[in-house]
């Protein structure tokens, strides 16, 4: 799991000494194929070892400084417009650690004695088959690439995404993580964050609440009171409200049911008071419902 922390200025301390850990291993394994060349044709099972070492960390080592100047040509190119967002760098780590990942097996099959094109060639059909039964997964690690990629929302950012509504707390090649209102953390499908439409509030007015709900029918010859009880209701918070903010409109009419949108505008950004609000929102707006 990449966390909010992999998106961070610079590359932490312990990746720098494994960097160069890589580097003196790889440049001592590149050295001994030279001086050690009798050895190796004497041993060949530690001649396999050795390249199949020598075969992940020459991979590892490029992925690295790959890694480290498409960050820096990213943050380079968007510093000046503050468009610097934790998503391409999130993608990248991404990206950089499936292809760890292959050179990995490509290692361990070399030093097993194994070739790689004829391996891969005997399980064409195999390989076909699982690519059948994992397709759901594919795609969905294949929409994460593309969220990860793209610039509307990052780590950070409170966004809807279908019912769901809260902010992205991590973005996996799974799914999205979102802590709501209520600290519960909601996994959402790649795949469905990708045909879904998202509201992302941080880049609108953050500090708007929108409340949606429905009402019997007889309510919509009361629309003036329950507009009133509305207002009376936010008159408890004086200032935290911003004057002039508040709108109820009917959205929509079905067939037993009015759909009614409100929204107003807080005074500054706080949690705690925005789910106060929703809370004592929904107590009046339950008994306005019981009075029709």
């Amino acid at each position: 799991m990449t966390h909010a922390a992999d998106t961070g200025k610079g590359r932490p301390l312990g990746g720098w000494f494994f960097f160069a850990f890589k580097l003196v291993l790889w440049t001592a394994i590149a050295y001994s194929f030279a001086a050690d060349a009798e050895v190796y044709s004497q041993q060949p099972r530690l001649a396999g070892v050795a390249y199949g070492v020598n075969t992940f960390l020459t991979g590892s080592i490029l992925i690295a400084i790959g890694r480290f100047i498409l960050i820096a040509i990213y943050r380079r190119r968007n510093k000046k417009n503050n468009r610097v967002r934790g998503n391409y760098i999130l993608g990248i780590n991404q990206i950089a650690t499936l292809l760890n990942v292959v050179f990995a097996v490509l290692g361990l099959m070399i030093a097993f004695g194994i070739n790689p094109k004829e391996f891969l060639t005997s399980i064409t059909i195999v390989a076909m088959a699982i690519a059948l039964l994992f397709r759901d997964y594919i795609t969905n690690m294949i929409s994460g690439l593309l969220i990860m990629f793209s610039d509307q929302f990052t780590i950070g950012d409170t966004v809807r995404i279908g019912e769901h509504q809260g902010k992205i707390m991590d973005i996996t090649l799974a799914n999205i993580m979102v802590k709501n209102d209520d600290d519960d953390v909601v996994l959402i499908p790649n795949n469905t964050a990708f045909t879904t439409n998202i509201i992302n509030q941080s880049l609108q007015n953050s500090r708007k609440l929108t409340i949606e709900f429905e009402l019997p029918l007889a309510s919509s010859r009361r629309n003036k009171a329950l507009e009133n009880d509305m207002r009376k209701a936010l008159e408890q918070y004086g200032n935290a409200i911003v004057p002039g903010s508040f709108q109820l409109r009917v959205v929509g009419i079905g067939k037993d049911a009015v759909q009614y949108k409100l929204q107003f505008s807080t005074a500054k950004k706080d949690t705690q008071l925005r789910r106060t609000l929703r809370n004592d929102l929904y107590q009046h707006i339950i008994s306005f419902e019981a009075s029709l």
